[in-house]
């Protein structure tokens, strides 16, 4: 058994005794680390950027600033710990941008259409609904009729953006129920309402990926989806999952962002599957799947947040922001080549 596969069998069933039995593991204090995972490869790079913003700018720490930092990462980091997911089997979701797109105009049709206690409910979950649907469609097809992710997803993002100018005729629909727009606007002791959910998501899915059978076999599948098949992980199954759960946080993402701006706009979300997967790459996750963690995706969202606020608090032309952040990226699977070539020369 080679050493990649001997991880994968560890990761699945657990580690094995030297005859071959499995090992009762030792108990493990469940901190706010393990429910998140153990992804802190991003932090010194996002304590730079606060230290050296601080130091560059006054108002970068004000409340004001701070809060629309922090309405402004939630979403994204939403949408990049639904990514996270994927890119853990080693594939890849370049529809969750359109997914933002469509959930946010049927939530926002649902509720200017309709009025009533229950409209916001029946729109909320209407549109989850579709984001899960989008994600089942995509999990199909690369699970079960072993079509690239890649290839499964552009297609995907495409029919999502289609249906959703056919939806809404390519008009921005507008003006929204206070009862909607105080979903992402409202305040819970003082915080936004974003980031409280944020926060929940990212403990919600870190415990899952930390803590439960099934976020073992998320990372046994990225790691080697043949070995896993054999070791008993239901590959399938968790392609599936991990697919639909992309979606929903896609669609919820795009509720959000349709509460936030108190409108449904046709093309929001262009653009943000990008944004995603490179919270996710800064954030520490591997594109070849297996590694990575819902508090990489956080910091990574954090990361690029910073350098876009930053850059607007000292002026800096958005181009070079790009630029910026781009190479960002390139260093982030730079250092994880590295180490990924140290692993293997450990293990040879």
């Amino acid at each position: 058994m080679t050493t990649r596969d001997r991880e994968v069998t560890e990761a699945a069933v657990g580690p094995e005794s030297p005859t071959g039995q499995g090992k009762t593991a030792e108990p493990e204090v469940l901190g706010l680390g393990s429910l998140l995972g153990r992804g802190f490869g991003g932090l010194p790079v996002l304590v730079l950027l606060v230290l050296g913003l601080s130091l560059a700018t006054d108002t970068f720490l004000t409340g004001t600033n701070l809060d629309n930092l922090g309405r402004q990462v939630s979403i994204y980091a939403i949408i990049a710990i639904g990514q996270l997911l994927v890119i853990l089997t080693a594939g890849i979701d370049l529809s969750v941008g359109s997914v933002v797109g469509l959930s946010g105009v049927i939530a926002a049709k649902a509720v200017f259409d309709t009025a009533g206690s229950g409209s916001v409910l029946l729109a909320v979950l209407l549109a989850l609904l579709a984001g899960a649907a989008i994600g089942l469609v995509n999990g199909v097809l690369v699970a079960i009729l072993k079509m690239p992710p890649f290839i499964v997803t552009l297609g995907t993002l495409g029919m999502a953006r289609g249906l959703t100018l056919l939806y809404t005729d390519g008009r921005t629909i507008q003006p929204l129920p206070r009862s909607f727009t105080s979903i992402a606007g409202g305040e819970f002791l003082g915080i936004a309402n974003l980031i409280w959910l944020t926060v929940l998501i990212a403990l919600l899915v870190g415990f899952g990926l930390r803590r439960t059978v099934w976020g073992r076999y998320v990372y046994a599948v990225g790691s080697n989806p043949e070995s896993a098949r054999l070791t008993g992980v239901p590959v399938r199954s968790v392609l599936l999952s991990v697919y639909a759960l992309a979606g929903t946080l896609a669609a919820l993402g795009g509720i959000l962002l349709a509460s936030r701006l108190g409108n449904g706009v046709p093309t929001a979300g262009t653009g943000y599957e990008l944004q995603a997967i490179a919270a996710c790459v800064i954030g520490g996750a591997s594109l070849f799947g297996a590694r990575g963690s819902a508090l990489g995706a956080l910091v990574g969202a954090l990361i690029v947040g910073l350098l876009n606020n930053g850059g607007t608090l000292l002026g800096i032309d958005p181009f070079w922001l790009q630029v910026a952040i781009g190479a960002l990226i390139l260093v982030a699977v730079g250092v994880d080549q590295l180490q990924g070539r140290r692993r293997v020369r450990r293990g040879a």
